[in-house]
């Protein structure tokens, strides 16, 4: 359930109390228009919440991408050619022990870290381009 959905049914219920308690119709609207501004000021200020998320992520990466250490730049795809040569060794039995569900699920996790990783930094580049 996405954070929109919550808020959505966090305020469906006071919209359908305030339909209830209220005796007029001005007074229902009234309190209904009172009620979607602070529904809009909410999704508002989850949005620039978000939106400072995605600033900060991106600058973790530019500062990747620009350090002076090779390691720094590199360390990314250095893990997932390790990944990937750990997979392959546990398909086709090579290591000692076969990989656990939770290596697998480690692994999945740094593959979709990876693909965002990429992504953002590809991202970036073009956001500074423009």
């Amino acid at each position: 359930m996405g954070i929109f959905e919550i808020i959505g049914s966090v305020v469906k219920p006071i919209g359908d109390l305030i339909d209830s308690i209220t005796t007029t119709d001005e007074e229902r609207n009234d309190a209904k228009i009172k009620l979607s501004e602070i529904e809009n000021n909410l999704i508002v200020q989850l949005v620039n919440y978000e939106k400072g998320i995605v600033e900060a992520k991106s600058k973790v990466i530019e500062a990747e991408a620009k350090g002076e250490s090779w390691l720094q730049r590199n360390w990314r795809p250095i893990a997932m050619l390790t990944f990937l040569v750990l997979v392959i060794c546990d398909s086709f039995g090579l290591l000692a022990f076969r990989l656990s569900e939770e290596a697998w699920t480690l692994l999945q996790i740094g593959i979709g870290g990876y693909v965002v990783g990429r992504s953002g930094e590809k991202i970036l580049k073009e956001f500074k381009a423009n």
